[in-house]
C-alpha cells in the first residue's frame, strides 16, 4: 500500500511524501526548480556538484563520507535533470529505513540534517565558494559536456532537440554549454546560488515508512533556514509549431554508422486529456519491441540497426532515433514516415494495440516497485504542477480507445530531421 501526500511548507516550497512499508531503504531529496535558460544552465548545473564537496562542519568529501558511513552507509548524491523546460538541480539521498535499524535508532532526522548542511552551510572561502572545489567541478562539468559526443545515439537526440527547439527553453541542454561552463568563477557561482536560494521553487521528496508529520518536522529546519523571497511558479511550456517544410540538418563526424534522428511536434503533452492516447500511439509506433518501427523498419526490411520512438512527457515533442548505413538513410526515413502514416490511417491491428497497452501499463505499474523511478516520476509531476499517480495514469491508458490513438497520431507533424554522417 502506497499513500502519497503533497504538502505546502512555504509558498513555493512543497513536500511530496510517499508512505510505504515496501522498501528497506528510504529516499530523501531536495530539488530547486529553475527555468531552463542558456545563460544560467551551466551555473545551475554546477551548483549541486560544488555544494556536495563540503560543508562548514564537514569541509571535504572524506568527512562527509564518514558521516554517511555512520548513517548505515547512506548516500547523498547531486543531481541535474530536465523536466520539460524546467531544470531540476539538487540532491537525492538513499538511507536505511528506520524500521530496519538494529537498535531502533533514527536515520531520517540526521539524514535531513546533513542535507540541510549541504544546502544552507556550504564550505566557503572569503565569502564565496571554495576556488579549488569550483575549479575542479567546473572542469568536470566541461568534460561531461564535451563527452556527450561520445555516445553518438544520444548525441543525435541532443542535436535534433537543439535544432528543433532553437528558440525555446527546451532546446537548452540540462548541463548548459561549454563556453558558459568554462567562464564560471567562485564569486559568480556564489551570487547565482544566493539568488536560487531566495527565488527558486523547492521540492522536497520522501519515500519510506515514517509518518508524514515526522518527515515534515525533519525537513522543517531546512525550510526555516531558507532566506526570504518570492518563489514564483514556473510557466507551462508553450507548444511549438512545425515549419511548412521540415528542417534538415547534417553533421559529419568520424563515425562508421549513420545516426538519423527525427523530431515531431505532437500537439499533446502531459497536461492534456489525450496524453494517454499519445502514450499508446508511441508504443504502437516505435516505443516497444512489438512496434511498427522495430518489426518493419528494423526486422522485416533491415533498414536500421535500431529504430525506436520516445516521448518528451512535459513537452509536445516525440523523437525517433535510428542507426542506419549511410547509403540507406533515404529509404529508412521514407519507411519511418510510412509507418507513422499507417498509424494515422488506423493501420494497426487490435493485437498491436493491446500489446502496446500492456507494455505502457506494465511500465507505469513497475514505477511503483523502484524507488529511483518513483522519485523521478514525482519530481516531474511536481515540476509540472500535476498530481496524477502512475497507477491513475495506467487506468486512463486502460480506458483509451483505438479511435483516440488514431486521433493522437493524426496530430503528429515532422519538424526536424538530423543526420549524423561519416567524414568523406
Amino acid at each position: 500500500m502506497i499513500e502519497v501526500t503533497r504538502t505546502q511548507l512555504l509558498p513555493g516550497v512543497h513536500l511530496t511524501a510517499v508512505q510505504t512499508q515496501k522498501f528497506k531503504s528510504s529516499v530523501l531529496g531536495m530539488q530547486f526548480l529553475l527555468p531552463l535558460a542558456r545563460e544560467q544552465a551551466a551555473l545551475h548545473a554546477l551548483l549541486p556538484m560544488v555544494l556536495r564537496r563540503g560543508t562548514a562542519e564537514h569541509p571535504d568529501m572524506e568527512s562527509l563520507s564518514a558521516v554517511l558511513d555512520e548513517l548505515y552507509g547512506g548516500s547523498l548524491e547531486p543531481t541535474v535533470r530536465k523536466k520539460g523546460e524546467t531544470q531540476c538541480v539538487g540532491f537525492v539521498g538513499s538511507f536505511l529505513d528506520d524500521a530496519y535499524t538494529l537498535d531502533g535508532s533514527a536515520v531520517l532526522e540526521p539524514s535531513a540534517a546533513l542535507l540541510g548542511e549541504l544546502v544552507l552551510r556550504p564550505y566557503t572561502r572569503d565569502g564565496a565558494f571554495c576556488p579549488d572545489y569550483t575549479r575542479q567541478e567546473r572542469e568536470n562539468l566541461v568534460t561531461r559536456i564535451r563527452a556527450q559526443v561520445n555516445d553518438k545515439r544520444q548525441y543525435a537526440q541532443v542535436r535534433v532537440v537543439a535544432e528543433m527547439c532553437a528558440g525555446e527553453p527546451f532546446g537548452v541542454d540540462k548541463l548548459g554549454d561549454e563556453a558558459s561552463a568554462a567562464a564560471i568563477t567562485p564569486q559568480k557561482l556564489w551570487d547565482c546560488y544566493q539568488q536560487v536560494l531566495r527565488t527558486a521553487p523547492i521540492e522536497f521528496y520522501y519515500c519510506g515508512s515514517a509518518p508524514l508529520e515526522r518527515v515534515r518536522a525533519a525537513v522543517q529546519a531546512i525550510v526555516d533556514g531558507l532566506p526570504a523571497g518570492e518563489r514564483a511558479p514556473l510557466a507551462r511550456p508553450e507548444k511549438g509549431n512545425a515549419p511548412a517544410q521540415p528542417r534538415r540538418v547534417e553533421e559529419a563526424l568520424d563515425v562508421t554508422q549513420g545516426k538519423l534522428a527525427m523530431g515531431f511536434r505532437t500537439c499533446i503533452d502531459a497536461w492534456d486529456e489525450d496524453y494517454p492516447a499519445l502514450m499508446l500511439l508511441n508504443a504502437v509506433y516505435g516505443g516497444t519491441t512489438t512496434s511498427k518501427l522495430f518489426l518493419n523498419v528494423r526486422e522485416r526490411l533491415s533498414l536500421c540497426y535500431y529504430a525506436s520512438s520516445g516521448l518528451m512527457k512535459y513537452k509536445d515533442v516525440m523523437l525517433v532515433s535510428s542507426g542506419v548505413e549511410f547509403s540507406k538513410v533515404g529509404q529508412a526515413q521514407d519507411e519511418i514516415l510510412a509507418q507513422l502514416q499507417a498509424c494515422k490511417d488506423g493501420g494497426f491491428t487490435d493485437d498491436e494495440l493491446e500489446w502496446a497497452r500492456r507494455s505502457v501499463v506494465s511500465t507505469l505499474m513497475t514505477t511503483l516497485d523502484a524507488q529511483s523511478r518513483l522519485e523521478d516520476y514525482w519530481l516531474g509531476q511536481a515540476a509540472a504542477g500535476l498530481t496524477e499517480a502512475p497507477d491513475e495514469l495506467a487506468q486512463r491508458v486502460e480506458r483509451t480507445t483505438r479511435a483516440q490513438v488514431q486521433a493522437a497520431a493524426q496530430k503528429l507533424t515532422l519538424d526536424t530531421v538530423y543526420f549524423l554522417k561519416g567524414k568523406e
